[in-house]
């Protein structure tokens, strides 16, 4: 009886295994192509540091997606995130990456095999007219960071994760009422389901001045919020509870071929849950208004590159809380506070961010 026993469990374990791993969907086109410009891409400086390129689609492909509008045939990456996980567990940085940013786009291969030119354009162009690899590129020519892997998650994928947490809380701090993004909330703190929370990361018009940056800010909160969630009610440990995340998880992403076994995922789960959840940041490139247009944004230098330099070379990223300001440079006394406690040599420059710690409502 005991044999058997152990039998069954393990026949259901390696059901379990391979079904987990089939979900999985392998980018192999955008591996085709990077591949072609491999001579041209930055080295990983540091080994066992790894760079994460999150990239959530707005595609309306899908029964799940389409009812978010119609599908047109293309897709944008209104979010885009840079994941920095430094070498032996030291920490983890999650960068933002404006879709607004103008930026140099380079000659990418299209759905239908035809070239786009090199263009001065969006961020969020480079996803949509060359895909994935277009955006690892045009990402890795502005930053000089090796994008090791890639993950892309799109609407139905993201609720299914929120859901499988059990929700995720978070604190509303205005009424939110916003059609586009299907989401109505009340201010306070609010545990919010898979469809609630997609509304809450995508609502932009309706809040505030309705620009892309308080946006941003929301998506870091709001994955910092998840990221506490799952390392604080035994997610990781409890297989009862994994399960359904993992099941979610795998249905939900596109990924390279080197994170397309569970085997990958399970690594990388295992490689974060001993980090703490304040040594788990986010912030945002700096950046200000496009000068030519104001509905653009442009890097502030020499801080954006500083920033690049340190994530290059595996070095701590100092994130303070923000005092009402941003990275934008348009409040000439925060900018200017900011460069004189970063003038010391010795002294590691500030980014105005949050981390993983903070709870919902303070």
């Amino acid at each position: 009886m005991g044999a058997i026993a152990v039998l069954a469990a393990a026949g259901a374990g390696w059901w379990l295994y391979k079904k987990l791993d089939e979900n999985i969907t392998t980018d192999t086109s955008a591996a085709a192509e990077l591949e072609r410009y491999a001579k041209e891409r930055p080295s990983a400086l540091v080994r066992d540091a790894r760079n994460i390129l999150l990239i959530g689609s707005d595609t309306r492909a899908g029964k799940e997606n389409a009812r978010y509008g119609r599908d047109k045939g293309t897709q944008r990456s209104d979010t885009t995130i840079l994941l920095h996980l430094a070498a032996r567990g030291r920490g983890v940085t999650a960068v933002s990456v404006p879709r607004d940013l103008m930026v140099r786009v380079p000659s990418c291969r299209k759905r239908d095999g035809s070239r786009t030119p090199p263009r001065f354009a969006q961020f969020n162009s480079a996803f949509e007219f060359g895909g994935t690899a277009c955006t690892v590129r045009t990402l890795e020519k502005l930053t000089g960071i090796r994008v090791d892997h890639h993950v892309v998650i799109d609407f139905r994928g993201f609720k299914d994760m929120v859901d499988a947490v059990g929700g995720v809380r978070v604190c509303v701090t205005e009424p939110i009422d916003d059609p586009d993004a299907r989401v109505r909330l009340k201010p306070g703190a609010r545990t919010l389901n898979g469809e609630q929370a997609l509304g809450y990361v995508r609502a932009r018009k309706s809040l505030g001045n309705g620009s892309d940056t308080e946006r941003m800010d929301r998506q870091q909160q709001f994955l910092g919020a998840l990221v506490n969630k799952v390392q604080s009610n035994g997610v990781l440990l409890n297989p009862a509870r994994l399960y359904p995340v993992l099941d979610a998880a795998t249905r939900s992403v596109t990924t390279d071929p080197g994170l397309d076994s569970l085997k990958d995922l399970y690594d990388l789960s295992r490689a974060l849950r001993s980090v703490p959840t304040e040594k788990v940041q986010f912030l945002t490139i700096p950046r200000r208004p496009y000068r030519n247009n104001p509905n653009r944004d442009e890097l502030v230098q020499p801080r954006a590159n500083s920033l690049f330099k340190r994530l290059r070379d595996d070095q701590p990223v100092v994130v303070v809380p923000g005092d009402g300001q941003n990275e934008s440079g348009s409040e000439e006394p925060a900018e200017s506070n900011r460069h004189k406690r970063d003038a010391s040599p010795s002294a590691a420059p500030t980014f105005t961010g949050t981390n993983a710690a903070v709870g919902a409502c303070g």
